[in-house]
């Protein structure tokens, strides 16, 4: 399968993204030829400062460098440098489509040997988490913060004042769209105008319906792999839910990035709402009241019947992963192993993850979850991804940028009636191999 270079893509632009400055972070005031370390500002940073902060004070002659970046200027900045063989040691990503754009261009270090020496490391972490990092069976990327599912968010008082309960099955959903419109309350809330919203029903539809090996079909460029019966069913549903109300009114024009869709959940407007497990923060934000006095529910999303998928199965964002660099110096190279297998989800970096509402992609941390704060939520997100069998990557991280940006367009005019299930595979069929 034909895809692109990490040349041609970025060495126009590497001498404007080198230029780009960083914030200020722990671990600078290291010796000259250290492993860099580049991650995101905001977020974990915090943590990840503070973890390298120890792990530079206990490991003198292993120590990292790190700078942190605003999302779009990393991701800008980090692509080029690496296109110009001058990226930092530690390499963040979300996996999927750029991690084997990575891969495929030699430019980061292939960890299964270092995982079969140190095989405590692989069993630190989720089963269902630990393959997004992986490209052809083997492991570039381990994963290093929390893992994010997509669920349904419902608010409990709207439900009860209906006398309806949370669907189990796609039936079942569909049932309580007629109950909630009839009341004058939209069911479902959807921020469309930011478009990945709409990818998390086409992602789970698909996978209830035909199961993972559809989208792997995708993936591998597979020809036609759009027009599979499980895709056109599932844009099939998609659109019978648009048909039905099942959205608010005007959801094309609402913005998920500015919290729009989370506002009409917790106001009532809005009975439900799919959303990933990054949402629940700003729940507690937005809405604190609404949080504390247990209005907020979740749920998996239903299974539909006769479908083939496993109704465990879960969609989203498993982590975030650090790769190798394989331009590292060696002293490098053996810096960022031995941070990969010691510093890592060390207890104080667990315990921080968990304290900011966070799940942790490791074994062994129910307790700790259970006495959080917001224990009933940690417990659920961290069963959905140790019970899933399959934890699929959100498609348009996993998919090459202009596959992923057509998806995104095309799905677009699926919400909104404007082309049929069959013209959106036969647009995306034309993407597979590019």
């Amino acid at each position: 399968m034909k895809r692109r270079t990490l040349t041609s893509v970025m060495a126009t632009a590497a001498i404007l993204a080198l230029t780009l400055t960083g914030c200020g972070s722990a671990g600078n005031s290291v010796p000259e030829g250290s492993a860099t370390m580049w991650t995101l500002a905001g977020g974990t940073e915090p943590i990840i400062n503070d973890s390298v902060a120890r792990w530079n004070k206990a490991h003198e002659s292993e120590s990292i460098k790190l700078d942190s970046f605003a999302n779009d200027a990393y991701k800008t900045k980090v692509r080029t440098a690496i296109g110009a063989g001058e990226g930092p040691t530690f390499i963040y990503s979300w996996g999927g489509g750029v991690l084997r754009d990575y891969v495929e261009a030699g430019q980061v270090e292939d960890l299964s040997s270092f995982l079969a020496e140190n095989p405590e490391v692989a069993d630190r972490y989720l089963k269902s988490v630990l393959p997004t990092g992986q490209v052809d069976g083997k492991t570039y990327a381990l994963p290093n913060n929390a893992n994010t599912p997509v669920m349904i968010y419902f608010n409990k008082k709207v439900f009860e004042e209906a006398g309806v309960t949370p669907p189990k099955t796609w039936d079942d959903l569909m049932s309580l769209v007629k109950v909630f419109k009839d009341k004058g309350i939209a069911p479902f809330s959807l921020g469309g105008q930011s478009k990945w919203p709409n990818l998390m029903w086409l992602q789970y539809l698909t996978d209830r319906i035909g199961g993972p090996e559809v989208f792997q079909a995708i993936i591998d460029g597979k020809p036609d792999a759009w027009s599979n019966p499980a895709v056109l069913a599932a844009l099939t549903k998609i659109q019978e839910l648009v048909d039905a109300g099942g959205f608010v009114t005007g959801f094309s024009s609402i913005a998920a990035d500015s919290g729009a869709d989370r506002a009409l959940l917790h106001t009532g407007k809005a009975a439900m709402l799919m959303q990933g497990a990054w949402a629940y923060p700003t729940f507690k934000t937005d809405a604190p009241q609404f949080v504390k006095d247990g209005d907020l529910g979740y749920i998996p999303f239903p299974a539909v019947t006769g479908g083939v998928g496993d109704p465990q199965n879960i969609v989203g964002n498993p982590s975030n992963f650090w790769s190798v660099s394989s331009k590292a110096t060696p002293e490098q190279k053996k810096a960022a192993l031995a941070y990969l297998k010691d510093g890592m989800f060390d207890a104080e970096y667990t315990k921080q993850l968990i304290d900011t509402g966070s799940v942790p992609v490791v074994t062994g941390v129910e307790d700790q979850l259970k006495k959080s704060e917001d224990a009933d939520f940690l417990t659920f997100t961290y069963n959905l991804a140790s019970n899933a069998p399959h934890f699929q990557l959100s498609w348009d991280q996993a998919l090459p940028s202009t596959q992923g940006d057509a998806m995104l367009t095309n799905l677009d005019q699926i919400f909104l009636k404007k082309i049929t299930p069959e013209e959106f595979a036969t647009n995306m069929n034309k993407t597979l191999g590019k």
